[in-house]
């Protein structure tokens, strides 16, 4: 892939889901690149907190604006926003995402697959449908990066099947993105953002239940509370164990890097993936389930 933004200084930066974890991280190190940011989250008040520190830390131009990106209109709005503000949009992170209660597949509601897959993939889809044509028609150098999981564009874990397949169509979705830029010649690169390395991703997906809707409550209570990073933390440190953490800053250094590089993949321990998924191909060859009973491969 044809590297298309390579310096981000004066870009016009879009990021859903930039008010807290890899968003926000992914925020500062553009901000500190030299971009023009807009972040976009459905949390107001972590949104105004995160964009005026990113404006008295790194000096940058901060704006936000809350969207849903799970409704249509809302992105729509989002974008309108955008290209009135700033005439275009240089690079897009369709980041936001959320991750259900792990559970067996024939034990997961209607509510689980509706709300996740209105986030991850339907926000994904909203944020192409209204940005992508508009970064065509201004004919800027552009790149598109959607946020999936190597939980769904490498190995499954089964525990996590309605986030896993979400991840797995958004990959898919990606892959398709950009290949038919690629064909029709538009000057937009895309990359598959797989956040990844050496431990626990400390981030807001862990509680992503406090911006689920009451209308896509879970049909049944779940079956254990939900989890999250200082809990498993403090469980192991009682037993003499110690989790890492993936400090948040380092994926979103390596993602600057991958679009300037022109890569597609952007994700740390890619090699190690890749052997993952030449293993699964071989199973998949030999006629058997690519997963294996037990598998457990990337932290969500």
């Amino acid at each position: 892939m044809r590297a298309t933004v390579t310096d981000f200084a004066g870009k016009i930066v879009v990021i859903t889901g930039g008010a807290a974890g890899i968003g926000r991280a992914l925020a500062e190190a553009f901000a500190r690149a030299g971009a023009v940011l807009v972040l976009s989250d459905i949390e107001k008040d972590a949104l105004d907190a995160t964009v005026e520190r990113l404006r008295e830390v790194t000096g940058a131009e901060v704006g936000g604006v809350v969207a849903d990106v799970s409704d249509a209109d809302s992105v729509e709005a989002l974008a309108e926003e955008v290209f009135r503000r700033h005439g275009r949009t240089n690079v897009l992170v369709n980041n936001a995402g959320v991750g259900p209660p792990a559970a067996r597949v024939w034990e997961s509601t209607p509510n689980d697959w509706r709300w996740t897959f209105g986030v991850n993939v339907y926000g994904v889809a909203n944020g192409i449908r209204s940005f992508v044509p508009r970064m065509i028609a201004s004919g800027e150098s552009g790149h598109v990066v959607n946020t999936s999981s190597g939980d769904g564009a490498v190995a499954p874990m089964p525990a996590a099947s309605v986030y896993a397949a979400s991840k797995a169509a958004v990959s898919v979705l990606t892959e398709c993105l950009g290949a038919q830029l690629a064909q029709e010649g538009h000057p937009i690169a895309v990359s598959l953002f797989l956040p990844s390395g050496r431990g626990l991703l400390d981030t807001g997906l862990w509680t992503a239940d406090r911006n689920r809707p009451a209308g896509l409550a879970r049909e049944k209570p779940r079956a254990t509370p939900a989890t999250t990073v200082a809990a498993l933390v403090a469980a192991a440190a009682k037993s003499g164990r110690e989790i890492p953490i993936q400090p948040l800053e380092e994926l979103a250094d390596d993602v600057l890097r991958g679009i300037r590089a022109g890569e597609y993949c952007l994700m740390l321990g890619r090699e190690e993936a890749a052997e993952s998924l030449r293993v699964r191909a071989g199973r998949f060859g030999a006629g058997d389930n690519p997963t294996a009973p037990g598998h457990s491969l990337l932290p969500i």
